[in-house]
């Protein structure tokens, strides 16, 4: 990709955005060095690293690679055999700890019984080998960089142990020296010269104090001198710290050799987690930007679509999403309209889209957008006047677009600003138009704005080419900074003019200036405009209406679900009251038979007939209770559309009496997989019926129903987020994953405020939080605790 481009679309500045995304300095040589791939599958495998990334960390929350550090000088010096330092060394430990914590972080995303992320950055997680034994080694012996710990040998535990026996007794001849001879002494205190243990003797009794002297004051009013009594236990010290430097470079060669053994694991580990820095920075950057992952198709296959896509430059409150679309059945797009109507920021997002897509990098445009790969991008955009040079505006550009004329081909993209700008109207338009058309001719795309006349006409009547123009508010007198694609812009400049102040004598007459062609013209495309507006507003309107009949069709096909289930319930009743009435008459009936046997002759036929007429007049009164006729079990039972089942859809299996939920959907046959509570069992479509309830229907969120994910999501965030996070404890590395997550699902559940705490410790942790706050574009704003909330222990945060 020639440099030209980049520069002139900003694409450093997305570099540079992309950098401070790294968390280590590896990372970042790989970021800086970013270009646009040659080839649609790097640009393909990139981007979907970019995404699992995205996923990753909106799943779980970043992962730190704070820590990893430059370690090929320590590897080559280990491939030589050299003794590393112990700075070096912690180094390399850091690098083994952090492809341990990073392993652990992608462990997190793993399916039980599962060995594998599953995703394109599997490659990287099943490279990682921490090597704990040698890590734990190293930071058991060196506590920090300029330290051995007493116990990384026996050796060295020994020599120590013998220096702090020799220095006690130093300390306590040299207090009886004190002690004895105070007047001969300048002050009560032990000294340290030429690493001996000394005494600050007064001038004047330099001779009468047996020793050596080592030093004088400045003024020479005092001699420091070693006194004879300690000469011998000063030598032994000195010998016991010549055997500890040298215990010391043996425990350094050792931990060398061991880091020797693995060196071919350091390696790949430093190699794959700056890899990783690098592409988690570009998912970072892709939340940051609310970007989405780009699609690519050849010139043949597709266009250039960008639905809604934002300049990733411009702040996300102020620039205005457009809709982009180049290719199919034209592949020059002519855009027109007012001065800082967005004119040159729509071209500018195309290119620099284009440019980010090309190097695996998110865009910031809805899903689903398109971008085709084209080698080269040829940009004229700006003001290219050349002092040096003695160049005009104009020849400075034409400089530029004799060179893109000579290299474009058909797989580059041109993008002209203001082509043939700068010089006459009328040799300027013939001339831009040439230029056009020999492009046309060629293939290539084109992406073009200009204020000419002639061009809107050219875009009207030439195949492949088409109109586009920037939207300007007649009411405001002020742009839209819309993209509207097929229809010719205006100028406008009439009318920005007299809303400037311009008095309408002087803009009546200027009127007049203007060939009769060029105001037909300019008629024509002000008629087309309000049809465009009128056709909009129709169009909303259509949509809105449209909107409100699904509405009342969903409430229509609710009321009518309720009324089944009430009908249902009503049938069920009348189905169980008639079942007791026969159950109650067989009572009777037997209760009667038994009567009537016990009777035997002696009963009376008058006796019998009043008996029968009480038993029928009970029945009779029993079942006067049900309204209706009676329904049978088959009457009851609607059959089950499959259309309306969904796995997971409730449902009660008839012949068990038992509610269950759908596991599978039914086959041809009808039969599908019911589960019951642990038991899964194979029923028929016509032995279930589907359950309608309140608790089944759409979540409520806030007073507004939502059946989407997101609302979902919503709801079982805000069921399960607490106001509160405590990371007392936690090193840096461990508590910002945790940090990240827990901000997400805040502000997923709508929390307003938040409560970090962190401690006060040594202030690292909270800074750390501050930190991580500032590169929240959700985070409102964040203070310390007060009196009675903990002080700055605690971070409160607001959240938008």
């Amino acid at each position: 990709m020639n440099s030209k481009a980049l520069k002139t679309l900003e694409y450093n500045r997305i570099i540079d955005m992309l950098v401070q995304m790294c968390d280590s300095d590896p990372g970042k040589e790989i970021a800086k060095s970013l270009m646009p791939f040659d080839n649609v599958e790097e640009m393909t495998s990139e981007l979907r690293e970019t995404s699992d990334a995205l996923t990753h960390i909106l799943t779980q929350g970043a992962v730190s690679f704070g820590g990893v550090t430059d370690i090929r000088p320590a590897l080559a010096e280990l491939k030589v055999g050299a003794v590393l330092s112990a700075s070096e060394l912690i180094r390399l430990a850091s690098i083994l700890s952090k492809a341990g914590t990073v392993k652990t972080y992608f462990d997190k995303s793993i399916t039980d019984g599962e060995e594998s992320t599953g995703d394109s950055l599997d490659q990287y997680y099943q490279s990682l080998m921490p090597v704990p034994s040698v890590m734990k080694e190293i930071n058991r012996a060196l506590p920090a960089p300029d330290e051995v710990a007493d116990d990384a040998s026996r050796e060295l535990f020994d020599i120590r142990r013998k220096k702090k026996s020799k220095a006690d007794e130093i300390h306590a001849s040299l207090s009886r020296i004190i002690s004895s001879h105070g007047k001969m002494l300048q002050d009560s205190v032990i000294a340290m010269r030429d690493d001996r243990y000394c005494l600050p003797v007064k001038q004047e009794y330099r001779s009468q104090f047996p020793g050596m002297v080592h030093d004088q004051s400045a003024s020479g009013a005092t001699v420091f001198i070693e006194p004879q009594a300690v000469v011998d236990l000063n030598n032994e010290i000195k010998l016991l710290e010549g055997k500890e430097k040298e215990e010391i470079e043996r425990i350094l060669a050792r931990l060398s050799e061991m880091c020797a053994g693995c060196e071919s694991a350091l390696t790949s580990d430093f190699k794959t987690l700056k890899r990783l820095d690098f592409i988690f920075a570009k998912g970072k950057l892709s939340r940051a930007m609310k970007g989405s992952q780009p699609l690519f198709a050849t010139k043949e296959e597709g266009v250039v679509n960008l639905k809604k896509a934002r300049h990733p430059l411009i702040s996300k409150d102020k620039v205005v999403p457009v809709d982009i679309t180049i290719g199919g059945d034209y592949n020059m797009l002519v855009v027109t309209g007012p001065n800082t109507g967005g004119k040159t920021v729509s071209l500018k997002t195309v290119g620099l889209l284009t440019l980010m897509g090309e190097s695996g990098l998110h865009i910031p445009a809805f899903d689903g957008s398109t971008l085709i790969p084209f080698k080269e991008i040829y940009a004229d955009i700006g003001d290219e006047q050349s002092i040096e040079q003695s160049l005009s505006t104009f020849s400075a550009h034409m400089v530029n677009i004799v060179s893109i004329l000579k290299k474009a081909d058909n797989d580059s993209f041109v993008l002209f600003d203001e082509l043939g700008a700068g010089t006459d109207p009328v040799e300027g338009a013939g001339l831009a138009q040439a230029i056009l058309e020999s492009l046309h001719e060629k293939g290539i795309f084109v992406m073009a704005t200009t204020h000419y006349s002639e061009l809107k006409i050219f875009a009207l009547k030439t195949d492949g080419v088409e109109n586009a123009s920037c939207e300007f508010d007649l009411k405001t007198l002020s742009p839209t900074y819309k993209l509207i694609i097929g229809i010719p812009g205006k100028s406008n400049a009439f009318a920005i003019s007299k809303k400037l102040g311009l008095s309408d004598d002087i803009i009546d007459r200027a009127s007049e200036n203007i060939a009769n062609d060029e105001k037909n013209f300019e008629d024509v495309v002000s008629e087309l405009e309000k049809t465009r507006n009128r056709l909009e507003h129709e169009r909303e309107l259509t949509a809105e209406k449209r909107r409100q009949a699904g509405f009342r069709l969903k409430e229509l096909r609710e009321e009518k679900e309720r009324i089944e289930a009430s009908k249902s319930k009503i049938l069920d009743n009348a189905n169980r009251q008639a079942a007791e009435i026969l159950s109650d008459a067989k009572d009777t009936a037997d209760e009667t038979i038994r009567k009537f046997m016990k009777a035997g002759r002696q009963a009376s036929l008058s006796d019998l007939e009043a008996e029968r007429r009480k038993v029928g007049s009970a029945l009779k009164k029993r079942s006067s209770k049900i309204a209706g006729p009676y329904v049978t079990s088959a009457d009851k039972h609607k059959p089950v559309d499959p259309e309306k089942l969904l796995v997971g859809s409730p449902v009660k299996v008839l012949s068990m009496g038992v509610e269950g939920t759908v596991s599978t959907l039914p086959d041809r046959k009808g039969n599908l997989k019911v589960t019951m509570g642990i038991l899964t069992s194979d029923v028929n479509i016509k032995d279930i019926e589907l359950i309608t309830r309140k608790d089944k229907q759409d979540l409520v969120i806030n007073g507004t129903r939502s059946n989407t994910g997101a609302g979902r999501i919503k709801h079982d965030k805000a069921s399960s987020v607490h106001s509160e996070l405590n990371i007392i404890g936690m090193t840096v590395d461990e508590a910002m994953p945790v940090l990240d997550k827990y901000m997400d699902d805040a502000y997923i559940a709508g929390l307003s405020t938040v409560r970090i705490i962190h401690g006060r410790g040594t202030g690292a942790l909270r800074h750390a939080v501050a930190e991580h706050l500032n590169a929240l574009n959700y985070v409102k704003d964040y203070r310390s605790g007060e009196a009675g909330e903990g002080d700055i222990g605690v971070t409160i945060v607001f959240l938008k």
